[in-house]
């Protein structure tokens, strides 16, 4: 698998679906998604067991998401166990067919699938495996702390 360029990622694609969103204050998902909302990024959460998370609707699965918003999804970031993984990567697929705007499938730390991860390669996105987003934006953006 060729690297993707994070840098790149991180810094031309602003509309982020996150599967998997918590609206537990702490867990992972909810960590990054308040992060990546403070600095300007546009998060639709998708988890089925939850209603509502930053005041965001949040949607059944990627195809449950409204059209207005499907199309203009560019990142799909997965907080899944790495076997809940195919399924997630197949509706990204349809959304990539449909409107050509998606781009990434990026599988947030600990998480990693190849065989997902070869089908998305197939269809043409570019994929991030056991990678968090919030901690590789930090990298690029943020300067380190100064010690006396």
């Amino acid at each position: 698998m060729v690297e993707p360029d994070i840098a790149a990622i991180i810094n031309n694609y602003k509309v982020i679906a996150i599967i998997g969103m918590s609206d537990t204050i702490g867990k992972p998902s909810h960590r990054v998604g308040a992060y990546l909302k403070q600095h300007g990024y546009q998060i639709v959460p998708v988890n089925p067991t939850i209603g509502k998370v930053f005041g965001l609707k949040s949607f059944k699965s990627l195809l449950d998401i409204p059209e207005k918003i499907a199309k203009i999804i560019e990142v799909v970031d997965i907080f899944r166990k790495p076997e809940d993984v195919p399924p997630v990567v197949e509706q990204a697929i349809k959304l990539h067919q449909k409107y050509g705007r998606l781009c990434v499938i990026w599988m947030q730390l600990g998480i990693k699938n190849e065989e997902a991860a070869e089908k998305a390669l197939s269809a043409g996105l570019v994929v991030v495996m056991d990678k968090c987003l919030m901690v590789e934006r930090r990298h690029l953006t943020e300067k380190p702390e100064e010690y006396g």
